[in-house]
C-alpha cells in the first residue's frame, strides 16, 4: 500500500531568512518534480512553495526512504546542507498528512487565518504537478478532496468575512459609510506602504479618480502613474476637500496635515456629501476634531487596529467550525485510504480460491469423457459464481468498518489462514 507523506517548513517553524533560502522558483520546482518522477522511492509528488511555506507531498511505499529523498532534493536544489534546515522541518504521515493538507488548503494553517490566496497557490502547484505527470491517482483524489473541503469551509463558515489588515479594514469602513465605493474620488496624501495597500483595495472596489500628493512631487507622480491617477503638488491638497470622497493620509509630518477649520470651510460646497478620512500616519495627520463635524468620519490607526483585532477574534471562532469540517473530511478520506490496504489481500484471496476450484474441476474432468462446449461454459459460470459467493462476506468484512480498528490484524490473519504469502 502507498503511504501519504508530507515534509515541509513554514512560518510556524522557520524564520523568514530560512524560508527565503528554501523557497523554490518555478524552474526549481519543475526540476525537483522531474527528479521525483524518475526516483524509485517516490511514486507521486506535488511541491508547494510560497512566501510562508515550502512543502513536498508524496505517495510512496516506503515512508522513510521518501522523506530522505525529499530532504536530499531540497538540499541539492538550493545548494545548502540538510543540517541547515532539518530542525525546521515537520513530517506528517497518512492521516496527519491528510489533515494537514486540508487545513493548509482551507487557510486554517495560514499566518492570517482565512486569507484566500493559499487555495489559488495550491491549485497552481497541483496544476504544475499534473503537467509534469508526478501527481497520480492517490494525490489527485486527495487534492480534489482538499479543494472541496476548502470550498465547504468558505461556504459554511465566516472565516473570510472580516477584514484582518489595517488597509482592508479601512476599506470595509468606507463601504459601510458610502454603501458603495464605486466611482468615489480618492485623495492619497503621502506614499506610505499601508496607504498604498488601501488604494490597491480601493481599486478593487472600482473607485473613480485617484489623486496623489506628496512633499516630493516626483514620488507622488510615480505613485499616481502606478494607479492610473493624477498627481498634484502638496500645497494643493486642501483645495481637494471640496470634491473628494475618501482621503487616505500616510505622511511623516510632525503635525496635522489637515485640520478642523480647513474641513469646516469646505463643507458648504459639499452639500452634505460624506467625507471619509483614513489616517494611517503616526503621529496622526488628520485633526481628530474633524470627527465632530457633520457628515465627516475620521479613523486613525488605533481605531482600525481595534476593528482588526475584533475581526481576528471572529475569524478564530469561525475557524473552530472549519476545524470540525476538516476532521470529518480527514476521517472519511483516511477510511477510504485504509481500504487500499485490503485490495492486495482480496486479489490474492480470489486468486487462491480460483486456483483451488480450477484444480478440482481439472481433476474431475480427467475422469469424465469429453464435455461439450456448452457444458464447459456452464462449468466456468459455476466457478465464477462459487468464487463470488465464497468471497462475498469476507470481502465485505475486510473492506467495510467491521474490522476498521484492527484491520491490520485481520488482514494478517486472513493471509495466514489461506497461506497467501507463499
Amino acid at each position: 500500500m502507498q503511504h501519504i507523506i508530507l515534509i515541509g517548513l513554514s512560518h510556524k517553524t522557520a524564520p523568514v531568512e530560512l524560508r527565503e533560502c528554501i523557497a523554490l522558483t518555478m524552474e526549481e520546482t519543475v526540476d525537483t518534480l522531474a527528479g521525483f518522477r524518475s526516483h524509485p522511492d517516490v511514486n507521486e509528488s506535488i511541491v508547494f512553495s510560497t512566501c510562508n511555506r515550502v512543502e513536498i507531498l508524496m505517495a510512496a511505499q516506503n515512508s522513510e526512504n521518501a522523506v530522505q529523498t525529499a530532504k536530499t532534493f531540497l538540499a541539492q536544489s538550493k545548494r545548502i546542507p540538510v543540517e541547515q534546515f532539518e530542525d525546521a522541518l515537520y513530517i506528517h504521515h497518512d492521516e496527519d498528512a491528510i489533515r494537514h493538507i486540508f487545513r493548509v488548503t482551507s487557510s486554517l494553517d495560514s499566518m492570517m487565518v482565512g486569507e484566500p490566496q493559499i487555495l489559488g497557490q495550491i491549485k497552481d502547484a497541483y496544476l504544475v504537478a499534473t503537467r509534469q505527470k508526478t501527481s497520480g491517482p492517490l494525490l489527485n483524489r486527495l487534492l480534489h478532496r482538499a479543494f472541496s473541503v476548502a470550498k465547504r469551509i468558505r461556504t459554511e463558515t465566516g472565516i473570510g468575512d472580516h477584514a484582518v489588515s489595517i488597509s482592508y479594514a479601512a476599506i470595509e469602513l468606507g463601504r459601510k459609510i458610502f454603501g458603495s465605493l464605486k466611482e468615489k474620488k480618492v485623495l492619497l496624501i503621502g506614499a506610505g506602504e499601508m496607504a498604498e495597500l488601501a488604494v490597491e483595495h480601493l481599486m478593487g472596489q472600482q473607485v473613480g479618480e485617484i489623486i496623489v500628493t506628496n512633499r516630493t512631487f516626483e514620488r507622488g507622480f510615480a505613485l499616481a502613474r502606478r494607479f492610473s491617477g493624477r498627481a498634484i503638488h502638496f500645497d494643493e491638497c486642501v483645495a481637494q476637500l471640496k470634491s473628494v470622497d475618501v482621503i487616505i493620509s500616510s505622511t511623516g509630518a510632525t503635525g496635522y496635515v489637515i485640520n478642523r477649520d480647513q474641513v469646516k470651510q469646505s463643507l458648504r460646497s459639499r452639500r452634505n456629501r460624506p467625507l471619509f478620512f483614513i489616517d494611517i500616519a503616526v503621529p496622526r495627520d488628520i485633526d481628530p476634531r474633524i470627527n465632530r463635524l457633520s457628515n465627516t468620519y475620521v479613523y486613525d490607526i488605533d481605531d482600525l487596529q481595534t476593528i482588526v483585532e475584533e475581526n481576528i477574534k471572529d475569524r478564530g471562532q469561525e475557524a473552530a467550525k472549519g476545524e470540525r469540517i476538516v476532521e470529518e473530511a480527514t476521517v472519511k478520506f483516511q477510511q477510504w485510504h485504509e481500504t487500499l490496504k485490503v485490495v492486495p489481500t482480496i486479489v490474492a484471496l480470489r486468486k487462491k480460491v480460483e486456483t483451488i476450484i480450477d484444480g478440482e474441476i481439472k481433476h474431475t474432468l480427467a475422469s469424465l469423457n469429453g464435455l461439450s462446449s456448452d457444458e464447459r461454459q456452464a462449468l466456468e459460470r459455476m466457478k465464477s459464481a462459487l468464487v463470488k459467493k465464497v468471497l462475498h462476506h469476507p470481502t465485505i468484512f475486510l473492506k467495510k468498518n467491521g474490522c476498521r480498528e484492527d484491520r491490520t490484524l485481520y488482514l494478517d490473519v486472513t493471509r495466514k489462514l489461506f497461506d497467501l504469502d507463499k
